[in-house]
């Protein structure tokens, strides 16, 4: 292992752990903060610091500010008024953490970086290649890593790999680090309320445009509040139609929402883009263009893998499941896996 890890302290308990790992095992580790957004919680950042000073090691506070609302805010609000649903997680653990941890550990002359993450990086020996695998004990973060590139996987340590978060935190207690008992975050950091849509008009400064609801024949049934009120799947909100309905699809063109049935939700097949690849190797790509890859596929983070079939036709990665999935949705990540590693991901389409 390097002989220093810069290990990016958000000020929560998977955080500090990581950095008494790394500090435990004789690595000099310096603790840094990325801050994020303009009204950035004051109390992560000096939970960060508590638990910097309680391992004894520095600690450093990295703006990422402009990036953050650049790569990450603006695009969720631009996919959300397109009609879909994007993971915003994902495009900021590339284009902002990871790449905000890779640029201060170069400022401070640091090897690798570490992170709090449930999953490890491997390399394979054959191709060379890196690869996220899963973590065995209970929680898995993979998915949400699945757009990390070749170069800031080969400098990246995840020390929780196959612990339990209640491992963790007995870790933490035993050891007296003072967020030990700071429960986890749930929602999305910048939309706190869970109010994408008052967000988006908020960021934008541009209103809503009420469209139709249409039916699964393309009638007319009613009124929606603009796009960014709905998401493929959702049931609540909709209005009284006499019988359970659910978004179907959305359609920015038109500016119109179809709603149908729970089994109008079913679908086999998907197509990616923005494809990132992983563990496949040469052979792999082969089976793709021909006879098609077996894997297991995820199309949302909670979801249970499903066993798929990967086709790559003209560039393009298509998905095959032995079942219909339920609520396929553009916008969000399709990440793949075999024997627990990760093949490679991509944007649903």
């Amino acid at each position: 292992m390097e002989k220093t890890i810069l290990v990016g302290l958000s000020g929560g308990v998977d955080s500090a752990v990581a950095a008494l790992l790394l500090h435990d095992a004789g690595v000099q580790v310096i603790g840094v903060t990325l801050q994020m957004m303009t009204n950035h919680d004051p109390e992560a950042l000096e939970d960060a610091r508590r638990v910097a000073a309680a391992i004894g090691i520095p600690h450093r506070v990295a703006d990422m500010r402009a990036r953050f609302r650049t790569e990450v805010m603006d695009v969720f609000a631009l996919e959300y008024r397109g009609g879909r649903t994007p993971n915003p997680c994902v495009r900021c653990n590339r284009t902002v953490k990871w790449a905000g941890l890779l640029d201060a550990a170069d400022e401070c002359g640091a090897d690798g970086i570490a992170t709090g993450h449930y999953a490890r990086v491997l390399r394979d020996e054959n191709t060379g290649r890196y690869t996220i695998e899963e973590s065995p004990g209970g929680k898995d973060q993979s998915y949400a890593l699945c757009g990390l590139a070749q170069a800031q996987l080969a400098r990246t340590h995840m020390p929780l790999w196959g612990m339990t978060k209640a491992a963790v935190r007995g870790i933490a207690m035993s050891r007296g680090l003072p967020v030990a008992a700071k429960p986890d975050s749930q929602e999305i950091c910048f939309v706190p309320d869970d109010d994408y849509a008052g967000f988006i008009t908020r960021h934008t400064g541009l209103a809503d445009t009420p469209g139709n609801f249409l039916d699964m024949d393309g009638q007319v049934i009613g009124r929606h509040k603009g796009l960014a009120h709905y998401t493929i799947g959702q049931r609540k909100g909709l209005g009284a139609f006499g019988r359970p309905v659910f978004v179907t699809s959305l359609h920015p063109a038109e500016n119109a929402i179809v709603l149908g049935a729970q089994a109008d939700l079913l679908r086999t097949q998907l197509t990616a883009a923005d494809v990132n690849y992983m563990a496949l190797t040469p052979a792999d790509e082969a089976l793709m263009s021909e006879d098609g890859l077996r894997a297991v596929g995820k199309i949302r983070y909670n979801q249970k893998p499903a066993p798929c079939a990967l086709f790559l036709r003209e560039g393009v990665l298509q998905c095959v499941f032995d079942t219909p999935q339920r609520a396929i949705t553009p916008g969000q990540a399709a990440v793949f896996y075999r024997d627990g590693l990760l093949l490679c991901a991509g944007k649903i389409v």
